[in-house]
C-alpha cells in the first residue's frame, strides 16, 4: 500500500519586494539584533534559493536543528522570514517550510536633529 508521506507539495510562496527598517534613536529595532548573528545570516542567505525546512536548513548551515529553530523563531518575529506551508515526514510530523519574507531589506536611518 504506497504511503501519503513523505508529502512535499511544491512551495508557491513570492516574497515581498522589500522590507524598510527604520533605525531611530528613540525607538530600538530588534532586526538589526537578529541579523547581526552569523548564524541567522547563513540562515537567510540558504533561504534565498528556495524554502526550506528546519531540518533542511540545519543540514545547509551544518548546524543542529536546535540552534536553527532558535534562529528561525527570531527571524520570524522580526519578519524576515515567514512559514509557507507545511510538509510531512515519512513518519507524517509536520514541519513547517520557511520562505524569505522581502527579497530586499533597506535599513533608513532616521534624522532627529529636527
Amino acid at each position: 500500500m504506497p504511503s501519503a508521506f513523505p508529502h512535499q507539495p511544491p512551495v508557491t510562496h513570492a516574497p515581498r519586494e522589500q522590507t524598510n527598517v527604520v533605525v531611530d534613536q528613540n525607538e530600538t529595532t530588534d532586526v538589526l539584533q537578529v541579523l547581526s548573528s552569523e548564524s541567522a545570516q547563513q540562515i537567510l542567505s540558504t533561504l534565498k534559493a528556495k524554502p526550506k525546512t528546519a531540518s533542511e536548513i540545519a543540514k545547509s548551515v551544518d548546524q543542529s536543528v536546535q540552534n536553527v529553530s532558535y534562529h528561525l523563531d527570531r527571524l520570524c518575529d522580526a519578519e524576515l522570514i515567514t512559514p509557507t506551508e507545511t510538509w510531512y515526514s515519512e513518519k507524517g510530523t509536520e514541519m513547517t517550510v520557511y520562505a524569505l519574507a522581502a527579497d530586499r531589506l533597506v535599513v533608513t536611518f532616521e534624522d532627529t536633529t529636527e
